[in-house]
């Protein structure tokens, strides 16, 4: 059940290494678990050398599905996706975009547009937007998943997944797939409509780490710690450019959901995406929904060479939590000690399974949440919610005090259940950054469902071992399969026939233009390190429904970090912006490039930028450009006068790139190394849809 054994794989040191100049930079030996790992050559060596050595899962995968470039770490590679998924807060956008592209029928072998954000209805913007995605997937060949179905990435794990197939989603928690062994990562709405057209997703070759998982878990200790573990050690930004491969012996005690969580928040590493085998625990989770039909065993090779190991016991791990205001934040339980909880919130598509519920339920089954403490709970799918109401354990957490949710994102996006102002609220998500939950003052803290479950009954952070013993919660042999919420998409003879429905919220995609000969514009705002989308276009109940129009959601850009910049900006009528390391991390949403871009921002100079978002900012056509010198970031101040002269021409012959601060009578060198071929030209052009319409003519 092996794929290609051996490879032909040259190791190179960043954009514009092709084999034939590449540098071998590594030998390799093997630590004590079998697991390769690149070693340095001495200083000074040099000349390309072919390695011939065994694959990596994900190198495998990447191999079966590469159209375009050379397998070489940095360099731009394109990829073949045969499925993709949306959700409601991207979707209408991305839906948007494919109209635009022109194509009549999807060419993936399977793509799904959720209703699972946008659900709280207060006004007609959200239902006006389900309408429209629900009429124009049946018209182009996309399933559709209704409102109360579930999340996204649990439904998608449960009915659509399959070992080895690659997956892009617009949403950045897309990488839950790599539970099952789907190279599945998220992407920009318009990436994703260029994937549903048949076009070629393109990444940078990243590197490979392998995570080694070592023995088993002890009682009341779940995955969600060995992902707090791992963002502990690596940090959110340590796995950017890289792919996390899990093995070791440990991953045979994880049921499919489980490595589903630890997979979902490597998108909190910063990686590319995250990835488990394909194995006997992989096949009994199809053969439970009844699809074991799909499974593939699919493993790394032995051989197989990693560029650098991490070994985790876990039998030493203990109940731990994500503090405020960062997901690598973490502490144990013990170590946090006794701090008071007004709210405990359990769900989202991290940690909302099967499994988790049934958990939940046993540990509050017979007792009462305390008075002080709101807790709300939602399954992460309709089919964990029906065998939750079937088997009782629904109606146990109902007896404790439990406020049940749809199944939905709910509070993780900040869509109700704000907590109380400076209160301190444990949540399952995935997230805790400043105002996510919508109380900007508040403490969030992300935990397991154990651990939330039991504070929800003592009112303060517990440490769920004191409990006693821990409830035994099994895989079922056979879920509940009811797809009557998922609809088909009109045959390609009933397409044509087919209304696509637009609300007056929807919005046309901002305008762009080709890039000017130079570009002159303020400082209009500096930030600092580790920005997220969440403080460049926040999200909550108040932003969320007008996520298909543009100009409303322009007066929220930066208001978490500057509530002046929306204006200052529209009379500026244009401006540069200064960030730090890891700028744009967190969730994939384009609307934090596409609103700057509807702004006037032209371009964007960072220490360092998130995958997901540099690529949108592309896409957008908005320069994204790091600084040299790190230490220039230093010598700008907010609202100097700067200039890129001769920009298009230098960025069009691949010349050296000068920020002229004008108010400072100083000039810094900028970084475009990152960008590839094709960027450049998508920059020259004005952005991706600019750029495909010109490859048409």
């Amino acid at each position: 059940m092996y794929a290609n054994t051996t490879s032909i794989f040259v190791f190179g040191h960043g954009v514009g290494y092709t084999v034939e100049k590449a540098v071998e930079a590594a030998t390799t030996h093997s630590d004590e678990n079998g697991a390769r790992k690149r070693k340095p050559f001495a200083s000074g060596h040099k000349g390309a050398k072919e390695t011939h050595m065994g694959m990596t899962i994900a190198q495998k995968i990447l191999k079966a599905h590469l159209v375009d470039g050379e397998m070489v770490l940095g360099q731009e590679i394109g990829l073949k996706i045969d499925q993709t998924l949306t959700q409601d807060s991207t979707g209408t956008m991305a839906y948007l975009q494919f109209e635009a592209m022109g194509v009549k029928r999807v060419k993936t072998k399977k793509s799904v547009a959720y209703i699972d954000h946008n659900t709280l209805q207060t006004g007609f913007e959200n239902a006006d937007d389900h309408r429209y995605i629900q009429t124009v997937t049946k018209k182009h060949g996309i399933y559709f998943s209704r409102p109360g179905n579930g999340i996204c990435h649990q439904v998608h794990l449960e009915r659509f997944g399959i070992p080895g197939k690659t997956l892009i989603g617009s949403d950045s928690h897309t990488p839950t797939g790599g539970g099952i062994c789907m190279l599945a990562m998220g992407a920009g709405g318009l990436d994703v409509a260029v994937a549903m057209g048949g076009g070629t997703y393109y990444i940078p070759m990243p590197k490979m780490t392998r995570i080694n998982l070592h023995g088993y878990l002890k009682p009341w200790v779940s995955a969600k710690d060995i992902i707090l573990e791992v963002l502990r050690i690596m940090s959110v930004k340590g796995g950017v450019g890289k792919i996390i491969e899990y093995g070791g012996d440990g991953v045979k005690t994880l049921s499919v959901p489980e490595r589903a969580t630890i997979t979902n928040m490597g998108a909190e590493l910063g990686a590319t995406t995250s990835i488990f085998p394909s194995d006997e625990i992989t096949l009994a989770f199809l053969k439970a929904q009844g699809r074991e039909k799909d499974w593939t065993e699919i493993l790394p090779d032995s051989d197989a060479v990693y560029d650098e190991v991490i070994d985790i016991d876990l039998c030493s791990l203990e109940p731990m939590a994500a503090c405020p205001h960062m997901p690598d934040n973490v502490k144990t339980t013990e170590e946090i000690g006794k701090i008071k909880v007004d709210q405990v919130a359990i769900g989202s598509c991290t940690n909302s399974s099967y499994v988790d519920m049934m958990k939940v339920a046993a540990i509050l089954k017979g007792k009462t949440v305390c008075p002080t403490v709101s807790l709300c709970i939602a399954p992460g799918s309709k089919q964990v919610l029906n065998m939750l109401a079937l088997n009782g354990a629904l109606s146990d957490m109902i007896n404790a005090g439990a406020r049940i949710l749809e199944s939905a994102c709910g509070p993780c996006i900040g869509m109700g259940q704000s907590p109380n102002s400076g209160g301190i609220s444990l949540r399952t998500f995935n997230r805790n950054f400043e105002g996510r939950s919508g109380t900007k003052d508040a403490g969030i803290y992300l935990v397991s469902p154990e651990v939330a479950a039991a504070s929800a009954l003592t009112g303060y952070l517990t440490d769920p071992r004191n409990l006693g013993e821990a409830p035994q919660v099994t895989m079922p042999e056979k879920f509940i399969v009811n797809d009557n919420m998922i609809e088909p998409p009109a045959s390609e003879e009933e397409a044509d026939s087919v209304e696509v429905l637009r609300g007056p919220n929807i919005k046309p995609f901002p305008k762009t233009e080709p890039l000017p000969s130079e570009i002159s514009a303020k400082a209009i705002l500096k930030v600092g390190d580790n920005i997220t989308t969440d403080h460049i276009m926040p999200a909550g109940a108040k932003i969320l429904p007008y996520r298909s129009n543009i100009p409303h959601l322009s007066q929220y850009c930066f208001a978490v970090c500057d509530e002046t910049f929306p204006e200052r900006i529209k009379k500026e009528g244009k401006g540069i912006i200064i960030g730090g390391s890891n700028y744009g991390q967190g969730s994939s949403r384009e609307h934090a490039a596409l609103v700057p871009l509807y702004l006037g921002v032209k371009a964007v100079i960072t220490k360092s930028f998130a995958r997901i978002h540099v690529a949108n900012l592309v896409n957008a056509g908005i320069l994204p450009f790091t600084f040299k010198n790190e230490a220039d970031y230093d010598k700008i101040d907010q609202l100097d006068e700067l200039s890129l002269p001769n920009i298009r021409e230098k960025l069009e012959k691949g010349e050296k790139i000068t920020l002229v601060n004008n108010s400072k009578n100083e000039e810094y060198e900028l970084d475009a190394s990152h960008l590839s071929d094709r960027q450049r030209a998508m920059l020259l052009c004005g952005g991706l849809l600019d750029y495909t319409r010109e490859m048409n003519k």
